[in-house]
């Protein structure tokens, strides 16, 4: 793919990311947003754009479930991971674009049903869900917050959470629960570094760190294993983080761990 930069110069992205391919991605969906223009989420198109970016799985959480009804959601994407299981163990793993990983997804203004919910899919082995707090219409300092953040550390489950970082690292504060932050802009990022300073739980994706230092203040401050590769596929270009990582002045091992070593490590 060609790139123009600011000065006019047209570059090969692929030939800057090289061989470089993402064992998980930390920040995939399937499904739309009804309200805003984009793809429609098939899963097929969302395995066939991840395996076109060299990502060999997500880690995939349903639109439907943040957005209508989370059961409903919720078990699509059960039955969605179990038949690509399925097709690993019946040695049709190469005709799967690529693989996902279940991720649940609860609603937030239903703290209640929320909690119960995360009880069923603990039981049915998902090790992480997934906060959509901005679609909600829901803020870091309401009670439901913390009531999930209190049962994903009871549960032993990672949390991967949208919202403003300056805000939403509060609800999770000193429960030692896995948080991985999915909208770290690289603006807020020394707000993100001195919350988890403290926190060691605390992760973040790389999909909005974009400026020139920004994964190699991460590394230097905390370690690279409080970073993710996140993509938001498919609603936000692949390409850019990828070629941020790729291009990053990370060790080989270290850009390994951010590029699906860590996310398994959490993950399972």
């Amino acid at each position: 793919m060609a790139i123009r930069d600011k000065a006019g110069m047209v570059f090969d992205a692929w030939e800057l990311i090289g061989g470089l391919e993402v064992a998980l991605d930390v920040d995939v969906l399937v499904g739309a947003y009804p309200d805003r223009d984009g793809p429609p989420g098939t899963p097929a198109s969302v395995q066939a754009m991840l395996a076109e970016h060299r990502i060999r799985a997500g880690a995939v959480a349903s639109l439907r479930a943040a957005l209508f009804d989370m059961r409903s959601g919720n078990d699509a994407t059960l039955a969605l991971t179990a038949a690509d299981e399925g097709a690993a163990a019946g040695g049709q793993a190469e005709a799967a674009p690529a693989g996902f990983v279940p991720v649940g997804v609860v609603d937030l203004r239903d703290p209640v049903g929320a909690g119960r919910e995360m009880d069923r899919l603990a039981a049915a082995g998902v090790r992480a869900v997934r906060l959509f707090p901005d679609e909600q219409g829901v803020e870091a300092g309401f009670p439901s917050v913390r009531h999930v953040a209190r049962q994903a550390a009871r549960l032993e489950m990672v949390v991967l959470t949208g919202g403003d970082v300056r805000r939403f690292w509060q609800p999770f504060a000193g429960l030692e629960v896995s948080v991985v932050f999915l909208d770290t802009h690289f603006y807020h990022l020394g707000d993100f570094l001195v919350a988890a300073a403290d926190e060691p739980g605390f992760h973040t994706s790389t999909r909005l760190l974009n400026s020139p230092d920004a994964l190699e203040t991460v590394a230097a401050e905390l370690g690279a294993e409080r970073l993710l590769y996140g993509s938001r596929t498919p609603h936000y270009e692949p390409l850019v983080p990828l070629l941020r990582l790729a291009t990053s002045g990370l060790k080989a091992d270290e850009v390994a761990a951010v590029a699906g070593g860590n996310a398994r490590r959490l993950l399972g």
